[in-house]
């Protein structure tokens, strides 16, 4: 293919600036250089941030960045940059921060014009063509005229966004207690929507962080509403065009409020999380629904997002031939062909009439009830169902292999791969399938190898054999959450070894003693972007609170008080706004639940002492830490404990220990949480 122009973004291993490499546009990659330039050459930098799975995004390159117009006035007057804000989150966070500031709507894509040092003097999402034009030239003109003003708001904005990223001060002591914990709930409650789950209204986003919190919440504190809130809400998201019917896998969100017409991008970390939240649903609730979910959602990370190397993809596009949901959705006339005789029976079980209709003459597969009660409305038995409904998941899935896929970003990014290998460690769990345990490995093993240097410090990024772009505080928190996982479940001391050298790592290069917070960013006088302290719990968990998670278990693990004290005091910085807003702090109240409620570590020894751990696996436990050894260990929360002739079970509270019992159903005893409600 002969391509009429090629800018510098030709050399990133970024899927979204490639994407980008041909237009007219002299698009440059970001990098502290390139300012250098700016300031040098004096002129505005225009930054346009996104990422490969993103719709508008899309449609702004092809209305504006494809425009010879467009491009020759951007090129005039600006120094344009092109950033994938899933490698440089940072970057994202700055100008996002900013934009917000600036009292705009935030989004992607995210247009930004700065000045040649990179400080952010105006800034938007998406914009049509011509309006585009008119604003960028609008700004340059004004800049030219009145750059003593500009420079000013700058300044002004500037310490804005440092005053928002580095607010370290805590407002209001207020105790990380159970009465804190049941206002922030009840508040909740309001917004819950008990009739098809998620948060009232649409759009509707999964949400895996809350849902984690809440069925935690609901089984210490026997909340009803809240288990409901749960159970409903995997539930209908299960039976909703959000899910893949055929291929599993769940897109980004649903643009309604009944989960139905997703917005169809699938995201790595969305099913990394979702994965987990499936098989602890699983435990508790004991519904085969979420069972299968969590295996075709594995199936469908395996299938779609991994590497032979055993490393995960980022994420699939919304788009295929330039349309949205063209690849997963299916017209009459098409089913009729595939499935002959089956397809009256097809219709009814994936709504292919005037609920499942969306446009286009298309369909959008979805489900009403549980495969019991539709058994039962048809006449078929259970069994017979679900091996047509096997069958015809197969039929379509070999079908939908012979259209254009949508597009793939196969970069690997180390926090979203370490969210996969907790989701597979928690499959096992609920399973006992070792897949989920030797893909969790597998890809553990590909990141020590390939992003994780001997010092400890990680990488964000890895494609084509090249690791790069420093790790950032996500990526060390995420990985030694997963790594701790590893070794609840396997024993083995290489992963309790890695999560100890990346903590050292990380209080050494990330660690703030005046906030006692953690960076986002490594400390880096020579940033151009303002770091900042991640607090705020959203789709992902903010990395400070994870951080503190992570400090909390290996204070038990390896019995290092100083980390409980630590964690203690990052979680100050949000318990003043958590009775106001626990959805953007469940992860922290995830740690408020583990000090304020029973919580217990089990310790397991002996030849014998996995398939003890396993055997108790049998529901839904977020009060038990685990450790197990089968041979003698120093490890502080099994040393001294394991006896050559015996398997024993160690069930402690906060350091105090029970004598150990040999009887599996006599530790489950000690740690049931009833006793305690």
């Amino acid at each position: 293919m002969n391509n009429q122009f090629t800018n510098n973004l030709i050399n990133s291993t970024s899927p979204y600036l490639l994407q980008h490499a041909h237009n007219p546009v002299n698009w440059q990659p970001w990098s502290n250089e390139l300012i250098e330039k700016a300031k040098n050459d004096n002129k505005l930098i225009l930054v346009s941030i996104g990422y490969a799975a993103c719709h508008w995004c899309h449609v702004m390159e092809h209305e504006s960045f494809e425009d010879l117009e467009v491009a020759n006035l951007m090129n005039t007057n600006f120094i344009c940059v092109k950033v994938d804000r899933e490698e440089r989150p940072d970057v994202d966070h700055y100008y996002m921060t900013a934009v917000q500031l600036m009292q705009q709507r935030g989004g992607w894509p995210l247009n930004i014009i700065a000045l040649p040092d990179g400080r952010p003097i105006w800034g938007g999402t998406y914009f049509a063509k011509d309006s585009w034009m008119k604003s960028i030239l609008t700004v340059a003109d004004f800049y030219k005229q009145n750059k003593k003003q500009t420079e000013e708001y700058a300044e002004n904005l500037q310490n804005g966004i440092k005053q928002i990223s580095l607010t370290s001060e805590v407002e209001e002591i207020i105790s990380a207690d159970s009465k804190l914990l049941q206002n922030g709930v009840n508040g909740w409650k309001s917004r819950f929507d008990m009739k098809d789950g998620g948060s009232s209204g649409a759009p509707k986003f999964p949400m895996p962080v809350n849902l984690e919190f809440l069925l935690y919440y609901g089984l210490m504190r026997s909340d009803d509403k809240s288990l409901e809130f749960v159970n409903t809400t995997l539930e209908k998201m299960s039976r909703g065009g959000i899910y893949d019917q055929i291929g599993g896998g769940f897109a980004r969100y649903s643009v309604d409020d009944k989960w139905k017409v997703p917005h169809f991008e699938k995201m790595l970390y969305d099913n990394g999380q979702l994965l987990s939240i499936y098989s602890k649903g699983f435990q508790q609730f004991k519904n085969e629904e979420f069972k299968r979910v969590a295996y075709e959602t594995a199936d469908f990370i395996e299938r779609e997002l991994m590497d032979k190397s055993g490393a995960f993809y980022s994420s699939l596009d919304a788009d295929s031939e330039g349309e949205e949901g063209k690849f997963y959705v299916w017209n009459i006339t098409e089913l009729k062909d595939i499935l002959k005789d089956d397809f009256e029976l097809f219709s009814h079980y994936f709504n292919i009439n005037q609920k499942g209709f969306w446009e286009h003459n298309n369909y959008i597969l979805l489900r009403d009830d549980s495969d019991e009660r539709f058994s039962q409305k048809y006449n078929l038995t259970l069994e017979k169902l679900q091996e047509k409904v096997l069958m015809w998941k197969r039929t379509l899935l070999k079908e939908r292999t012979k259209r254009i896929r949508p597009g793939l970003d196969d970069k690997t990014l180390t926090s979203w791969n370490a969210i996969v290998i907790t989701g597979l460690t928690d499959a096992y769990k609920a399973f006992g399938d070792d897949r989920f345990l030797d893909l969790a490995q597998k890809n553990a093993s590909f990141l020590c190898k390939n992003v994780m240097q001997s010092s400890g410090k990680l990488f964000h990024n890895w494609k084509n054999g090249k690791a790069s772009i420093d790790g950032f505080l996500e990526d060390y928190a995420l990985l030694i959450n997963a790594s701790l996982s590893l070794f609840e479940v396997t024993g083995d001391m290489q992963w309790l070894n890695i999560a100890t050298k990346l903590t050292d790592f990380t209080f050494t290069n990330f660690y703030d003693e005046t906030s006692e917070l953690f960076y986002f960013a490594e400390n880096n006088e020579k940033s151009v972007v303002t770091n900042h302290f991640q607090k705020e719990d959203n789709v992902l968990p903010a990395s400070n609170s994870v951080m503190a998670n992570n400090l909390h278990r290996l204070y038990l693990i390896l019995g290092r008080p100083n980390y409980l004290v630590v964690a203690k005091k990052m979680l100050q910085h949000i318990t003043f706004n958590f009775a106001k807003y626990p959805m953007a702090h469940a992860n922290w109240g995830t740690l408020i639940l583990k000090i304020t409620e029973p919580y217990f570590e089990v310790a397991i020894t002996g030849k014998n002492a996995q398939h003890i751990f396993c055997e108790m696996q049998d529901s839904f436990q977020p009060h038990i830490l685990w450790a197990f050894t089968k041979i003698k260990s120093d490890v502080s929360i099994l040393k001294d404990r394991f006896v050559s002739d015996k398997n024993l079970i160690y069930v402690c509270e906060n350091g105090f220990c029970q004598l150990p019992v040999e009887k599996v159903q006599k530790a489950k005893d000690l740690v049931n949480v009833a006793k305690y409600k």
